[in-house]
This record gives structure tokens, sequence and C-alpha cells, in this order.
């Protein structure tokens, strides 16, 4: 299925794209023309392809006639593509293009209006979650600073040599913290007997 899919690639996109490139280039109407038939077909069949790839995959040669299709399309002997679309794809438009044209219109302006009105929508929320996100980072803020009673600011303000944060200090478990609130008031009263 691999090799299929490569195949696939180079036969079915890249060889025509590249002489497409060419027509385009040489402007040669006659390519030209030839090429742009082949991509509309190509076209429909890549999209009839997204469903009969989910029903048909089990049919036995499946990708196998899929290659051999788009070879067929490609083939100056057959001129597939050329024949596809002169009896079937021209005249099916032809008869249907005013009423592709105004789908396409109504959809467009429909498409139009529901990117405005999500896009409203999602400003709205954007902005809410922003306001919302400030106020909660403002109060965890404050929170944070009413955590902060007077004896702990004057043990911050006396331990400023320590290589400890303040947010550590503050945070620990009142049993951990208390030994060691003891034992430095012990070491500071022990250092001041010395002197």
């Amino acid at each position: 299925i691999c090799s299929l899919f490569f195949c696939r690639l180079i036969f079915g996109t890249l060889y025509p794209a590249y002489y497409s490139y060419k027509a385009v280039k040489s402007k040669d109407i006659k390519e030209y023309v030839k090429w742009m038939m082949y991509w509309i077909i190509f076209a429909l069949f890549t999209t009839a392809e997204t469903f009969t790839d989910i029903f048909l995959c089990w049919f036995p040669f499946y990708y196998e006639l899929k290659i051999a299709f788009v070879a067929w399309l490609l083939s100056p002997y057959t001129k597939g593509s050329s024949l596809l679309y002169r009896k079937f794809v021209h005249p099916t438009l032809s008869s249907k293009e005013k009423e592709i044209d105004d789908c396409l219109v109504q959809a467009k302006d429909r498409s139009y209006d529901a990117l405005v009105h999500f896009g409203k929508r999602g400003l709205n929320v954007a902005a809410t979650a922003a306001v919302m996100a400030a106020s909660k980072g403002q109060g965890a803020l404050s929170e944070r600073l009413r955590s902060f009673s007077m004896q702990d600011l004057s043990t911050i303000r006396g331990d400023s040599s320590s290589t400890v944060p303040p947010s550590v200090t503050v945070r620990t478990s009142s049993k951990q913290s208390q030994p060691k609130t003891s034992r430095s008031a012990s070491e500071g009263t022990g250092s001041s007997g010395k002197r």
C-alpha cells in the first residue's frame, strides 16, 4: 500500500504539477486546457476517493485499480481526463452553474457571518478569562502578603544574609518551623553569650 501511495503521489500529483507548470510557462493554450481538465477530474476523484476508501478498501485490488485509473487519466493515448471532462463534467457544471454560484455566494456570506459571530464570542471569552486571571492573581498576591505576620517580617529582616528564601520559611509546617526557631534562638543566645 505504501508503494502504491508513492506511485499515486508521483504520477497523480507531482508529474501533472510539473507539466502544468511547463504549460503555464510556455503559455501553450492547448496544454494549459489539457492540464486544467486533468486537475478538475483529479479534484473530483480525490473527493470521491475520500468516501470510497471507507467503504471499498476491502475490495480486491482496490488500490491497484485507483492507480490504473490515475494512469488512464494521464495517458496521452486514452486522454481519460479530457474524455471524462467533456462527456460528464462540463455538461453537468454548465447546466448547474447558476445554482452552484448562488450556493457558493450564500455559503460565503454565512461563513463570514459565522466567523464574525464566533470571533466576537472568542474575544469575549478571552477577555473574561484575562480579567478572571488578573483578579485571581491579584487576590493570590494579597493573600500571600497577608500571610506574613510582623514576626515573620522581622525574622526575614534579621536573616537577610540567609540563603533560604522567605517563601520557604513561611510555607514550612508549624512542627518543622518550631524546632528551627528555638534552635536559632538558642544559637543566637549562645553566640551572644560567647561575646
